[in-house]
């Protein structure tokens, strides 16, 4: 099952400016990357055709797209039409939070890592400028490695899984200094939480202000694609 000497990692890839960044780190590193990403019943399917793009543009030896629907549970601004996208900052968790998500996600990764033979997940968390979801901070990520190990075969007959999280203490200037560093094109990703069937990005939303801050920061031209544009 393990594949040579060559290192081979799973990395998630949702189509936005920080999973992009995370491939890009995962190639720099000398990985040959694997990337995932998943459709469960986002808002939009515009971030999925971005994915498309930066797994092709940064040489991920293939991109997997799994159908997962999360809006028979909703709960999320995301995955539940009912339940509009915040314009503005909230107190607390907001409700763009999904139920589990990275849970899910990375679970999934697992898998595909242990059929793979590969020891090496990637995603794209942060813990500085986001949104104060519970699975972005890095006991969570510290967590699900001990995870790794108990809940698998590889793991339990003495295989050592990392998950890598490259951005979770960068700023989003540094994320974008690092990207570009690293050749990314910004302009094929998604980030909005509302983007338009184009991908074209509201401008409102906690992710775009975000993103749109970074790239001010960062003294770099923002590529993004904006409907009021």
């Amino acid at each position: 099952m393990r594949q040579g000497a060559e290192r081979h990692a799973v990395v998630l890839l949702s189509g936005g400016l920080d999973s992009a960044t995370t491939l890009a780190v995962a190639r720099d590193q000398g990985y040959t990357c694997h990337a995932l990403s998943l459709d469960y019943g986002q808002r939009h399917h515009a971030e999925l055709a971005a994915a498309r793009r930066v797994a092709v543009a940064l040489g991920a030896l293939e991109h997997k797209v799994i159908p997962l629907d999360l809006t028979s549970i909703g709960g999320s601004a995301l995955t539940d039409q009912a339940i509009a996208v915040p314009e503005r900052s909230t107190e607390g968790i907001p409700v763009t939070y999904v139920p589990a998500r990275n849970t899910v996600f990375l679970s999934l990764a697992l898998g595909w890592a242990e059929v793979l033979g590969a020891w090496d997940l990637f995603i794209g968390v942060n813990a500085v400028d986001y949104s104060g979801y519970p699975d972005c901070r890095p006991e969570y990520i510290q967590a699900f490695q001990r995870l790794c190990q108990l809940a698998t075969r590889a793991g339990v007959e003495g295989g050592e899984f990392q998950v890598h999280a490259p951005l979770i203490l960068l700023t989003k200037a540094d994320i974008i200094r690092t990207g570009t560093r690293l050749g990314v094109d910004y302009a094929q990703t998604v980030s909005c939480y509302a983007a338009d069937a184009s991908g074209r990005a509201c401008a409102r939303c906690d992710s775009c202000r975000l993103r749109a801050a970074g790239f001010r920061e960062a003294g770099i031209d923002d590529p993004t694609h904006y409907a009021q544009a």
